[in-house]
């Protein structure tokens, strides 16, 4: 039995020594062919986008970008810079949109006077774009994109 429980160990450790080695030389996709055991020269960070222009989102229900810088914001239990300029009282001298009225609703689907607190750490759905090209190749398709491609297909259908 510990001739049997040896064995195993030793294959486990075999395989696993093989399997790291394998993986050492396919899983390098984005570090530039530079090796798993090497440290890589680290990417500059690209520039975030800053025009104050509204995006088009991808799909229904998608949390709207944010289109401008927000380093230094804080968003905490204390406080919420994006309310200086989104909330209901702010939009008319920032002429910022106002968030969503359902940043306002409570699980139960009840409207609150102020901002639910589930709703009140703005970063946790919305995020500022960088200026950058994609680090994969992305096949996203856009929605309006499916819609169009199934209206296709039922046309040739008929």
């Amino acid at each position: 039995m510990k001739l049997l429980s040896k064995t195993i160990v030793a294959s486990a450790l075999v395989v696993a020594m093989i399997g790291g080695a394998v993986a050492q030389e396919s899983v390098a996709t984005l570090r530039s062919g530079v090796a798993l055991d090497e440290n890589a020269k680290p990417p500059q960070i690209p520039a975030m986008t800053n025009n104050d222009l509204r995006q088009v989102r991808n799909y229904p229900e998608q949390p709207p970008l944010i289109p401008h810088k927000i380093e230094g914001y804080q968003i905490d239990i204390n406080a919420n810079k994006c309310l200086q300029c989104h909330s209901r009282s702010a939009i008319g001298e920032s002429q910022a949109p106002m968030i969503s009225i359902t940043h306002f609703m409570n699980r139960d689907n009840q409207f609150l006077a102020s901002v639910t607190p589930r709703r009140y750490f703005c970063t946790q759905c919305h995020v500022p774009q960088l200026e950058t090209d994609p680090l994969v190749e992305n096949t996203f398709v856009d929605v309006d994109q499916v819609l169009e491609y199934v209206a296709g297909q039922q046309k040739e259908e008929k």
